[in-house]
């Protein structure tokens, strides 16, 4: 756990303050409609007793009802805050700016820290999406303190309607406080990773008959399956040391025992997560080496069928060019002798016509015994 001192958020506050300057231009054309966007508050609600008993429409009435009563619980949820909305908010619960700028920011690292009286927690949320067979992460940053929880998303998931929903339906754990958000939170965020084990698992079998089937594109989806089991992992892992941290926080401030079992058991679920995604993580690395060794056995059979092609090529060609050199000794004494001059050697000789026959079959036959102890034929 991190203590940092508070910060003055007068800044981030006073954006939302600020006034309009006045327009002396010409009035100009409207400008298109641009879409809305989803309402800041998602939720507001005052609990007294673990039971709803207000949802007041702004951050101001919601606080007015803490101030009359420090033992009420208000619960703010957000989606997507606009830096000087969250600024207002933040100075309104004396939020620490440190915090507020991670929250505004978002793209932060699972982690937890404490500013004094107040509790920061980043959580990575994860679905399963069956259609496209990917995983989606979502950011999910808490506020928590005495009397107040403000949870701030900037993704769809994870579904808080429902955490809420389970509380309101257990006024007792309800009851408990902002602590007792935490754990249903951490809870749901933690449930959550379970389909996207199954469905990592049934890829990863999926990705491994394809690689001994010899899909030419199963490296790609290897190597994309990988990516999503590490930014899992990056996810996961560091609930381990969040959830040990508030355990810690939890047995120093003497929180309810039954709280505590109940994040001693998300605890639980979090281990075998990390467990399995660490799984995932050797098993492609197997996989990839395996489908490497297989790509280049087919390769090495490729090349081997290439080089026995070659070879039987070059055998042709050697007979080929045997048999045109021992037709060529009788071609070229014939076509000298046809060309008919005149003055030419033994021309007018009477044995030259079956000289020449003997020269030619005799070359021929000299030419095929060499041939035919080298091999070529």
């Amino acid at each position: 756990m991190v203590d940092r001192r508070r910060a003055s958020l007068t800044a981030l506050s006073t954006l939302a303050r600020r006034p309009r300057p006045e327009l002396t231009l010409a009035p100009a054309p409207p400008p298109p409609a641009a879409p809305q966007r989803q309402s800041l508050i998602v939720d507001n609600a005052v609990y007294s007793s673990g039971r709803r008993v207000a949802t007041p429409d702004s951050v101001a009435e919601s606080h007015e009802w803490l101030v009359e009563d420090p033992e009420r619980l208000v619960w703010l949820g957000l989606y997507r805050p606009e830096p000087a909305e969250l600024g207002e908010l933040a100075e309104q619960y004396d939020l620490p700016e440190l915090a507020v700028e991670d929250a505004i920011k978002a793209h932060q690292r699972p982690k937890f820290e404490r500013y004094g009286d107040t509790l920061f927690v980043v959580l990575k949320a994860a679905r399963y999406l069956d259609a496209a067979e990917e995983v989606e992460f979502g950011e999910l940053h808490l506020f928590l303190g005495r009397n107040f929880a403000i949870t701030v998303r900037h993704s769809e998931s994870p579904d808080l309607s429902r955490v809420r929903r389970r509380l309101e339906s257990e006024p007792a754990l309800l009851e408990k406080g902002s602590e007792a958000v935490l754990y249903a939170i951490l809870d749901a965020v933690v449930d959550g990773y379970s389909p996207v084990v199954a469905g990592l698992a049934n890829d990863i079998d999926e990705i491994e008959t394809e690689v001994f089937r010899g899909d030419p594109g199963v490296s790609r989806r290897i190597y994309e399956l990988s990516q999503e089991v590490l930014e899992f992992q990056r996810a996961a892992q560091p609930l381990t040391g969040i959830l040990a941290a508030i355990a810690a926080g939890f047995d120093k401030y003497g929180v309810d025992e039954d709280l505590r079992s109940y994040l001693r058991d998300v605890e639980d679920h979090v281990v075998q997560v990390t467990e399995r995604v660490e799984a995932f993580r050797l098993q492609l690395r197997d996989i990839l080496t395996v489908n490497a060794t297989l790509v280049a056995q087919r390769q090495n059979e490729e090349i081997r069928e290439l080089t026995e092609a070659s070879i039987a090529q070059g055998e042709e060609v050697k007979k080929i060019s045997a048999w045109a050199a021992i037709l060529f000794a009788p071609t070229l004494v014939g076509t000298v002798y046809g060309m008919n001059f005149d003055d030419m050697p033994e021309l007018h000789w009477s044995f030259g016509y079956p000289m020449a026959l003997l020269a030619m079959v005799g070359v021929s036959l000299a030419l095929y015994a060499v041939f035919k102890r080298r091999g070529w034929i």
